[in-house]
């Protein structure tokens, strides 16, 4: 979980190849209508979210019903999207990557293969409610390349 720009399809796709597990990129969970909204530079409201949390939601239930573990790449930004996500995965382990406002918008400058523009990170960062102690969330600094941040989750060690 974390604001764009923060690494989680990078840090995702290598920890489910890792695990050997499939890998969910929540981006492509969007309703035509999000996707149409963020490319024009309009930030998502709690309503926008709600129906694409809930797919996620029935997504990660159904990894748990199968008991199967699965790789969820999503904003999660606030803590009331988490408790949505816990309610099809009540183990949900977080794994949020945060950094820097100026290291973030110089990711977001040079991606050029997303609908998401750069004029969203300040509304992403509004938003954003750091997870909280009672959450099971794995904090990482985006400075750590994918690589290591991944080696750290695999041990559950992660470096300060």
């Amino acid at each position: 979980m974390g604001v764009s720009g923060s690494g989680k399809s990078s840090v995702g796709r290598r920890l489910a190849d890792a695990r050997g597990v499939p890998y969910l990129e929540g981006d492509d969970f969007h309703p035509p209508r999000n996707v149409e909204r963020m490319a024009a530079g309009i930030a998502l409201t709690d309503a926008d979210r709600a129906g694409w949390l809930a797919r996620l939601r029935d997504e990660l239930a159904r990894a748990a019903a199968a008991r199967q573990g699965v790789v969820l790449a999503c904003s999660a930004l606030k803590r009331s999207y988490r408790d949505t996500l816990r309610e099809g995965a009540p183990a949900l382990q977080l794994i949020y990557l945060h950094g820097s406002r100026e290291l973030l918008a110089a990711r977001l400058a040079a991606r050029r293969d997303h609908y998401m523009p750069a004029s969203l990170l300040d509304s992403q960062l509004a938003t954003l409610q750091a997870p909280q102690a009672d959450e099971s969330a794995l904090r990482f600094e985006v400075t750590l390349d994918p690589d290591s941040i991944v080696r750290a989750i695999l041990s559950k060690d992660p470096p300060q």
